[in-house]
């Protein structure tokens, strides 16, 4: 048996390289198109003086990465985490390119982090840290050069702070330098659950295309942050059977469903989903391997590894996360039969929407919820369709398939711009 160096296997760097590289060599990609889109077109590295509630400064690592523009301006989240790092921030990077290519919406890939505790910190702090983080990118930033979002650790407050700050320095409100806003300062209706929605919308199509029906379909979630915790309730609020629900201090299961809507007015009072006494508290790792039909890792990369791919025990797995699956992993369920969704189509409805947001915010008219979730519906359904017609048709996995699709929509892009020289 081929030994796996679990270190080299997690970099998200390098697994997305692995799924570039497969995908390129099968489209027999041009050399010269192959070394543009293996790389960032732009890295920037800032060092972000804060003065903290104390009054000492600390000096926090701040990154944006713009993997491509050539469809469109860059499009990518802000996620704060102590662990943040370049090879990741590339790595999401590049899979933005991807994801919007797969949804044929008109945007290249960026992503930003920076290295803080966020849990650790003020609400001043926080905000002063964004402000400058935002001052220091203010050239590179911008609706039609590079439109940040809310990821892990940011939200709807973190996007009004880059929003205000940006039009500060611009000398005008330019609401559409952000996504992921508040209503009320030119954020879309519909943003908000926009990333669960966009999974209930392809795991729908996943059941019609296996033949399961939802009412008896079962469903575990990884993570119950915004993807996690909409996923579950839209799934729930659709027939499925929410049976587990893996958070990192514990798991919930019910083996006949959980009540979606108890549960959430418990986290509203109790701060927590542990202790919700509807459920059976479980071990966080064993039930990512419980029986089900359909697994949703919805939380951080490299989930499913080497180490646990052979365990996994459903028909269906729909990466809510980016990158919850390693390349070495990816070979062993495709042994094993598992139809993946892969991030790169499952989770875009967050990208697809904030595309929407992008283009009210320009316009200055906004729509109702009911005809963003349509749009977003015909958006998911025809990517999925594509992605699966590619994978039959070349015969490959669904996640080569997407890469396949992705990579040959920005390939021929580029070769209709040319090379400016």
């Amino acid at each position: 048996m081929k030994t796996i160096d679990l270190e080299q296997e997690t970099n998200p760097w390098k697994a997305q390289a692995a799924r570039f590289d497969l995908a390129a060599k099968k489209l027999n990609l041009d050399e010269g198109l192959w070394n543009i889109l293996q790389s960032p077109s732009r890295e920037i590295i800032v060092h972000i003086p804060v003065m903290m509630d104390d009054g000492h400064l600390e000096v926090f690592t701040g990154f944006r990465v713009q993997h491509s523009i050539a469809r469109g301006p860059a499009k990518g989240g802000l996620r704060y985490a102590p662990d943040v790092n370049l090879d990741e921030i590339r790595a999401l990077a590049s899979w933005m390119t991807w994801k919007c290519a797969v949804v044929n919406i008109p945007f290249g890939g960026a992503k930003g982090g920076i290295i803080c505790d966020p849990h650790k910190m003020s609400q001043g702090e926080l905000e002063r840290m964004t402000r400058r983080y935002t001052a220091e990118l203010f050239d590179f930033i911008g609706p039609e050069k590079d439109v940040p979002a809310p990821d892990v650790n940011t939200n709807e407050q973190t996007m009004a702070w880059i929003m205000d700050t940006y039009s500060m320095h611009a000398r005008q409100t330019v609401t559409a330098v952000v996504t992921g806003k508040p209503i009320n300062i030119g954020g879309s209706r519909g943003r908000r659950e926009a990333t669960g929605r966009g999974v209930l919308m392809v795991c729908d199509q996943a059941i019609k295309k296996l033949g399961l029906d939802r009412n008896t379909t079962r469903v575990i979630i990884q993570g119950f942050g915004n993807v996690g915790s909409n996923a579950a309730r839209l799934m729930a609020k659709a027939g499925y059977q929410v049976i587990g629900i893996v958070e990192v201090g514990g798991g919930l299961y019910n083996s006949k469903g959980i009540n979606l809507e108890a549960l959430s007015e418990y986290r509203e009072r109790q701060g927590t989903i542990h202790g919700f006494p509807e459920a059976d508290r479980h071990d966080p790792a064993e039930l990512l391997l419980q029986d089900c039909d359909i697994l949703i890792p919805a939380a951080t990369e490299n989930q499913i590894t080497s180490q646990n791919a052979d365990r996994v025990k459903c028909k269906i797995l729909a990466e809510g996360a980016n990158g919850p699956t390693t390349a070495a992993a990816d070979d062993i369920l495709a042994e094993k039969g598992v139809f993946v969704i892969p991030d790169i189509l499952a989770n875009a409805g967050g990208v697809t929407t904030s595309y929407f947001e992008w283009v009210q915010d320009r316009q200055g008219y906004f729509w109702k919820e009911a005809v963003v979730n349509e749009h977003l519906g015909d958006i998911m359904v025809t990517a999925f369709d594509d992605v699966v017609r590619y994978a039959e048709t070349h015969a490959v996995n669904n996640r080569i398939a997407a890469y396949m699709l992705a990579i040959d929509r920005v390939a021929y892009t580029i070769r209709q711009r040319g090379i400016y020289a």
